[in-house]
């Protein structure tokens, strides 16, 4: 099992950083997210407690359900199914008003599920994947909201636990 975690600082205010990355249909003006598409509505809110969504990304097929919506502070959600087959524990954004603008820490916990494969795929292919997709997605919030996003604290990925 893997984390990843993607840090920036959009320079927009914490409810619009919000709005934005939780409407994942958004992901989409990213080159690397194909499709994506809310498919039951949460409670509440369309991205609320409950939501399915669906993504398809140049690194596959994720169905996500929200399990956590606190707006404007905090997501998080769970792939409960995907291609190519993976084992998720967590996926997570948090949002943090700073003098800068929004700081937001986009997390996720998965492996590849594949006898003997999965653990050297997962750190040395899914890891680095998913860090590029999260911060292109990350920048592309930052240029869709009219400013470009700046560099947070950096990427950082945990060793396996």
């Amino acid at each position: 099992m893997e984390t990843v975690t993607v840090e920036r600082v959009i320079p927009a205010p914490v409810d619009e950083v919000f709005a934005w990355l939780t409407t994942t249909t958004h992901y989409t003006r990213s080159p690397l997210a194909l499709r994506c598409r809310l498919t039951r509505h949460g409670e509440g809110a369309p991205y609320g407690v409950g939501a399915v969504r669906s993504h398809l990304w140049l690194i596959g097929w994720f169905r996500e359900r929200i399990t956590r919506y606190d707006p404007p502070y905090a997501t998080e959600y769970v792939v409960e199914r995907s291609w190519p087959p993976s084992r998720h524990e967590l996926g997570r954004m948090t949002f943090t008003a700073t003098d800068d603008g929004t700081h937001v820490r986009w997390t996720t916990r998965a492996e590849v599920r594949l006898p003997l494969l999965g653990a050297p795929l997962t750190r040395l292919l899914m890891r680095p994947v998913l860090t590029r997709t999260f911060g292109n997605i990350l920048a592309t919030a930052g240029a869709a909201l009219g400013r470009e996003g700046r560099a947070g604290p950096g990427v950082r990925s945990s060793r396996p636990t």
